[in-house]
């Protein structure tokens, strides 16, 4: 019953990868990112997240405000090969897992006030996070944990083909960043930031497993867990950039602190087996606190101007998740932290119109013992295309799309989830994201 524990406290640490971006890091604040990707050198109103020390290149003196939705969908796959999961008609071992996760309205705010030298802005967005995941049918933890159990407890006298096994888990998390900073343009070619982000996290989790036998058998109950978690925290980031103007060219630099950052549980249910030890339960308690670090992000860009209406930039990513805490220092699994490579253009087919399209690579830096069935991440491909639309001088709106390809993940093991029975894990996940971002300047 001890490992049945442990599949209802995994729950805890399911997470909701960010939309593009880190684990805990979400880089799509503005259509802009949706529809060009590589926004580090930009110099616009989206900026006040992706370029803060490019602001003050701006050049009309005054306010600056955007507001952004964006509706994202995704879908997380595992197909589990597992001897138990042996079908009744006794033909493959195998099950597929889907989970659906869905944030239908993203909102974030950009502004900021230029004038002369000085530009202060700020933000508001969901930073990291920001939608529901359900999977109906739970996890293969739980059926593999649950059917081992059963298993030893009866010797192998009670199959799989004589029970029922009933399992859900539903989850959220939302990090919630208020951010504030000022620019600097010390030269015609050179300005700084400086500033910081106070982030909020919320998270819910609420799984439950009851296997039963079949009611020709009795229908006698064999397991029943349920969990029910609600966790927060807050955490400050620092933030340091630069920009340098060099003609055609424009570089920059941003550099984003780690963040700090404990969640707290508040646990309202979580029925066990009696006796479980106290260490085992400890870390799920009501009120214990677990680490859950945002890694520090590093951004370096340049962009560059072909023509008058044509312009190109490419950007690198690194987080450096390996010194982020993690619940049980789960980060020291890690490869190494993760690396992005990021490419985009834009065309300014009319003063009224901007077409452009990017490219993202993400490389995480997995391994297996880091890769879980409540949290595990496939390296990917990312592009995304879109238009500005300028109405007047003062009002354009951006409309984007991002699309998101998943390399496969594989995960072979000795020990399928703690059962002393060998088992594999196929990891798959989609990911779809369309954006509108309305801006005005005065």
């Amino acid at each position: 019953m001890k490992k049945i524990l442990f599949l209802s406290a995994a729950t805890l640490s399911l997470s909701f990868p960010a939309l593009a971006g880190d684990y805990l890091t979400n880089t799509n604040q503005h259509a802009a990112f949706l529809r060009m990707v590589a926004r580090g050198a930009s110099i616009d109103i989206d900026g006040v997240y992706s370029n803060p020390a490019g602001l003050s290149f701006l050049p009309h003196e005054g306010f600056y405000l955007s507001l952004t939705g964006q509706s994202a969908y995704q879908t997380r796959e595992i197909n589990a090969t597992f001897p138990l999961f042996q079908q009744a008609d006794g033909a493959g071992t195998n099950r597929q897992y889907k989970g659906t996760a869905s944030a239908p309205l993203i909102p974030s705010f950009q502004g900021l006030y230029k004038k002369d030298k000085w530009v202060i802005s700020t933000s508001f967005a969901i930073t990291g996070g920001g939608g529901k995941a359900s999977f109906s049918n739970g996890l293969p933890m739980f059926d593999a944990l649950a059917m081992g159990m059963i298993s030893q407890q009866t010797g192998g006298k009670v199959t799989p083909q004589m029970y029922d096994i009933h399992t859900a888990m539903d989850g959220k998390q939302y990090i919630y960043g208020l951010q504030l900073g000022l620019s600097y343009k010390i030269n015609d070619w050179l300005s700084v930031f400086a500033g910081g982000r106070m982030n909020y996290v919320q998270s819910g989790y609420e799984g439950y497993l009851k296997a039963y036998m079949k009611e020709n058998l009795g229908g006698s109950q064999l397991a029943n867990l349920e969990l029910k978690c609600d966790q927060s925290g807050w955490g400050l980031t620092p933030i340091l950039g630069i920009n340098a103007k060099l003609g055609r060219w424009n570089l920059a630099a941003k550099y984003e602190f780690k963040t700090n950052l404990n969640i707290e549980n508040k646990t309202n249910v979580l029925e066990v087996p009696a006796g479980t030890p106290e260490a085992i339960m400890k870390p799920y308690a009501d009120g214990e606190q677990t680490p859950n670090d945002i890694p520090a992000f590093l951004s370096v860009a340049a962009g560059y101007e072909i023509l008058p209406n044509l312009r190109a930039s490419v950007e690198y990513h690194f987080f450096d998740d390996k010194q982020a805490g993690m619940l049980n220092d789960r980060q020291k699994t890690l490869k190494h932290g993760t690396h992005e490579y990021l490419a985009g253009v834009e065309w300014d087919i009319t003063k009224r119109l901007t077409v452009s399209g990017g490219y993202q690579r993400t490389n995480y830096g997995l391994s297996d013992e880091f890769q879980t069935d409540t949290s595990f991440y496939c390296d990917s491909y990312s592009l995304g295309f879109g238009a500005r639309i300028n109405f007047t001088q003062a009002w354009s709106i951006d409309v984007a799309y991002f699309w998101t390809h998943y390399d496969k993940y594989t995960k072979e093991v000795a020990s399928y989830n703690g059962t002393g029975l060998s088992g594999t894990d196929v990891y798959y996940r989609t990911n779809k994201v369309f954006g509108l971002s309305l801006n005005y300047k005065f």
